[in-house]
């Protein structure tokens, strides 16, 4: 059997001004994987008082993973990796609190403990493939902070048009002056990496994933960047078991996610949505709007895989129309 899982969690890095696109207002940006967690479980929002866009009205990946959920029909597990607002979906904890902005000295300590619990969650769940996505705005800024305090050069995506690199990377250098760390002194600490320069669902993640391999369950990464972050976590903790990450032609169009998966020594599968040329909002995602997240990568894998690839805009739009009246499905 196949699972889907969503790692949902915030970081307070996602409120420097210009990080993100995950949420047209600033201030309910924090909402977003909570909101998130509900769209996939149920098709519409439940407690979550604002439906996920950008500013300019891409909707959430979120809007595509439930969309190939309802017609592939998969099951679905919610692990709160430090949520900070309420969900109506159900949730396994990990002991994962949400992070605080990466330029702190301590950013994550709940990292080295949701890391072990995720990780033995990983090995007890008793599915034959998982697939994992995840939900945090601001993760792409910790993704790159992650990898550097690994030793890893990586460029990351960005849920923006135009890829706030320099930002990105002058958070990360404020962040190892407050950590104390230099690039590389983490490499085979992953724990460490995690803690001091990312955020709380890249260790939940990265520790799901070293379990769920450890017991002979396949993994599937439904994601870009962060999930090759997650990948280069595995790694580090001296997990070489093969494993896959699924992400979109929006993503690779972005970064060369090939390349890096490849020197990690993992397989990397790109679909595409064929949301280019649409007469509506999910045209957002070619004009390079979202991308990812939400293991959209990874369900639109699993679309494939079911041979419904070509009905998944149409679906898509569907859930979108729903999210937009409030109706249910």
């Amino acid at each position: 059997m196949t699972r889907f899982v969503l790692v949902a969690g915030t970081t307070e890095t996602a409120r420097i001004d210009g990080i993100s696109a995950a949420g047209a207002d600033p201030d309910v940006v924090a909402h977003t994987p909570s909101a998130d967690a509900e769209l996939i479980e149920y098709g519409h929002l439940v407690r979550a008082p604002v439906v996920p866009v950008s500013p300019t009205g891409c909707p959430t990946p979120a809007a595509v993973t439930r969309a190939v959920r309802e017609r592939v029909g998969f099951e679905t597990l919610v692990v709160d990796a430090g949520l900070a607002e309420p969900t109506g979906a159900p949730t396994v904890g990990v002991g994962a609190k949400p992070g605080r902005d990466v330029r702190e000295a301590d950013p994550v300590p709940t990292a080295p403990g949701s890391w072990v619990a995720a990780r033995e969650l990983g090995r007890a769940l008793p599915d034959d493939e998982l697939v994992v996505g995840e939900t945090i705005p601001g993760g792409t800024t910790t993704a790159l902070g992650v990898c550097r305090a690994l030793g890893i050069d990586l460029d990351t995506s960005s849920s923006l048009p135009e890829n706030p690199i320099d930002l990105k990377r002058e958070v990360v250098e404020t962040a190892f002056e407050a950590s104390d760390l230099v690039p590389g002194e983490a490499a085979y600490r992953p724990e460490l990496a995690a803690r001091f320069l990312g955020d709380p669902v890249l260790a939940v993640v990265a520790g799901l994933t070293a379990g769920a391999l450890e017991s002979g369950t396949e993994v599937v990464l439904g994601g870009g960047t962060q999930m090759i972050a997650a990948v280069a976590l595995v790694r580090h903790a001296g997990v070489a078991t093969p494993l896959t990450v699924a992400s979109t032609t929006y993503v690779a169009a972005d970064t060369d996610v090939r390349r890096a998966a490849a020197d990690l020594d993992c397989e990397t599968v790109v679909t595409d949505p064929g949301f280019e040329g649409r007469p509506d909002a999910l045209s957002r995602y070619a004009a390079g709007e979202a991308k990812e997240g939400a293991g959209m990568g990874g369900a639109l894998l699993l679309a494939e895989r079911a041979g419904v690839l070509d009905g998944v805009a149409d679906a898509t739009l569907e859930v979108v129309e729903r999210m937009d009246s409030g109706d249910g499905p």
